[in-house]
């Protein structure tokens, strides 16, 4: 878990990196930064699945080779690349991009038994909360101190150790009761309308979490307090930290669905507390508490639902579902904050997310806890 987490730092400090490289190494705009980060998210997102379906088709040695090496090159070669050529390549560089959430995901499913993963997810998401607070920080503050260059090489550098190590360790994504036998299911086989409905889910809490980002920095540019964003940011993973942590360690927890509920509503009100800037932090406080639950328990009802022959590709689908999310949540709630006010984006946030998840939301309401599809 630790090599893990060690080997997500890279991906976390992707976007703040590139977006200061092209802002100021190429002398553009925010929009053209943009329109890179969109590009690596989507390939990110059409890749993922695919990613995972070689992982269970070949392994994860010759995966991680692949992927280890074309994020390398990119990540290398990246300060030399004009605009054009960088917006061009950053889908297919954002589709190879090293997997390593879907790997974490897999190995301790694999490792953990069934009885004990809501608390290993815990951990997890808890991690993945400390690895979002230490790999930005880090990027910028190579940025800053040194250059872009100096940045985007250090990335690459992070994707060559990374992958190298996983490679070298090469945890197990099976156990040997589960090796692969027989034909693969077809994806309509496997793909049940439970597993649609969780992924669904993914996609809504995650567009709840990129709105509330939005939100928090809009909300504290409009009261001046602008400087005090990374305290406010810290608040609010410190208390998903501690809400994970509880949600591992109690002996019954809160089901995924009261826990969308409660990350998406509880949100809602948070704009009317924006100042000052430590009001705001503390009225952050219970929609995060609810957040590492809520990415613990959409893990762990995948890991459920999704057969061992094709769990990597299932991995993938819900890593493309949270991006859906991400992309989806930060037009959308900056949509509502540039024709309303901060205090509406959080209130989008909210109601956006909680409306993605509805559907899944009804399929589980209806169809309560499905039992787990039997491996082939």
């Amino acid at each position: 878990m630790l090599l893990t987490w060690l080997a997500r730092l890279p991906p976390t400090a992707m976007g703040v990196t590139l977006t200061l490289h092209v802002v100021t190494d190429l002398g553009r705009g925010y929009g053209a930064a943009g329109l890179v980060g969109t590009a690596t998210m989507l390939g990110s997102a059409l890749g993922a699945p695919l990613i995972g379906r070689l992982i269970d088709r070949y392994g994860l040695r010759p995966v991680l080779a692949l992927c280890g090496v074309a994020s390398t090159a990119f990540w290398i070669g990246a300060p030399w690349l004009p605009y054009p050529v960088l917006v061009t390549i950053a889908l297919p560089a954002g589709m190879l991009v090293v997997p390593v959430g879907s790997i974490s995901r897999q190995v301790l499913t694999t490792l953990v038994p069934p009885e004990q993963r809501r608390s290993a997810y815990s951990l997890e998401s808890v991690l993945t909360e400390a690895s979002f607070m230490v790999g930005p920080a880090a990027g910028i503050a190579i940025s800053t101190q040194f250059s872009g260059t100096a940045a985007l090489l250090a990335i690459g550098a992070g994707f060559a150790v990374g992958s190298f190590l996983l490679y070298w360790h090469n945890p197990p994504i099976r156990t040997r009761t589960e090796a692969v036998t027989g034909e693969r299911p077809a994806m309509r086989e496997w793909l049940t309308r439970p597993l649609a409905a969780t992924l669904c889910t993914a996609t809504g809490a995650l567009f709840c979490l990129a709105g509330t980002e939005l939100a928090t920095l809009a909300a504290l540019r409009a009261t001046g307090d602008v400087s005090w964003t990374g305290p406010v940011i810290v608040a609010m993973c410190v208390a998903s930290a501690v809400g994970g942590i509880v949600h591992g360690a109690v002996r019954r927890s809160l089901s995924l669905t009261p826990l969308l509920i409660l990350l998406t509503l509880l949100v809602i009100p948070a704009g009317l507390f924006a100042q000052p800037w430590w009001l705001l932090a503390i009225a952050l406080i219970p929609t995060n508490v609810a957040c590492a639950p809520t990415l613990a328990s959409i893990t762990e009802e995948v890991g459920r639902l999704a057969p061992a022959r094709v769990r990597g590709e299932a991995m993938g689908l819900l890593d493309s579902s949270t991006r859906l999310g991400l992309a989806l949540g930060s037009p959308v709630v900056g949509f509502a904050i540039d024709h309303a006010s901060a205090a509406w984006g959080f209130a989008a946030a909210g109601i956006g997310g909680l409306g993605i998840a509805s559907a899944g939301l009804a399929l589980r309401l209806r169809m309560g806890l499905a039992k787990p599809v039997p491996a082939p």
